[in-house]
């Protein structure tokens, strides 16, 4: 799913005075490519996965997701666009404590009233590649981070989205398991041609990148994915 983002500008009000996220912002996310966000804190990389997802919405300029016009939907559409085309991994997990590891996984599909026994075949095959499957009717409290975070990649993949959006999934684990849970995600969005588009502060995953962008100063700049290995 390619991404077209052209001639974005967004600001948001900072005790009432603007303050500028993009300015003229254009970029080209390729389909079933890794894509890594890079820059400093504040600077909007967050804020763009917000604008790709159209959860938020740019001032002016105009984004395609996969020949979709993100910016012309109506609310509702964008929802049912995101749930159907788009899956999200979080830094902190985001998994409902209420709920078994099983049920936290196929909760949007069930939302989606997608059949049952395609989504369900679905989860199964994933929590088994991720060694969780014997944990499918245990609750997160009873998981460490980095199983957790397997948790919220197999909820991101189980229907099967186009796009994935990842924002900071390492931010919140130790180096190993950061390393572990980074080749986790490349190794299954590759396998299912998913676009990626993660956004990070570890120089590390720039490792596992096809394309490169770092946010900054109103712009989003094109890096040269051979020097990071």
């Amino acid at each position: 799913m390619d991404i077209h983002l052209s001639d974005i500008d967004k600001s948001f009000d900072d005790s009432g005075s603007p303050r500028i996220i993009f300015q003229k912002a254009s970029a080209r996310f390729q389909s079933g490519k890794f894509c890594v966000i890079v820059g400093k804190s504040g600077v909007g990389k967050s804020s763009l996965l917000n604008l790709i997802s159209g959860i938020d919405l740019p001032d002016k300029g105009s984004i395609l997701v996969g020949g979709h016009r993100i910016c012309t939907m109506t609310d509702t559409a964008r929802t049912l666009f995101r749930r159907r085309h788009i899956g999200f991994i979080y830094q902190f997990f985001n998994l409902i404590p209420v709920l078994t590891v099983l049920e936290n996984v196929t909760l949007i599909a069930e939302l989606d009233k997608a059949p049952k026994k395609t989504y369900m075949k679905q989860a199964r095959a994933l929590l088994e590649q991720v060694g969780l499957w014997d944990r499918r009717h245990d609750f997160p409290e009873t998981l460490s981070g980095g199983e957790q975070q397997r948790v919220a990649i197999v909820r991101a993949l189980v229907n099967d989205p186009d796009l994935v959006l990842a924002d900071e999934p390492t931010g919140n684990l130790d180096q190993e398991t950061g390393t572990k849970v980074m080749e986790m995600i490349s190794d299954l969005t590759r396998k299912q041609n998913k676009t990626l588009v993660m956004v990070t502060h570890s120089p590390d995953a720039m490792a596992w990148a096809d394309q490169i962008f770092s946010v900054g100063s109103g712009t989003l700049t094109p890096m040269d994915t051979h020097t990071h290995g």
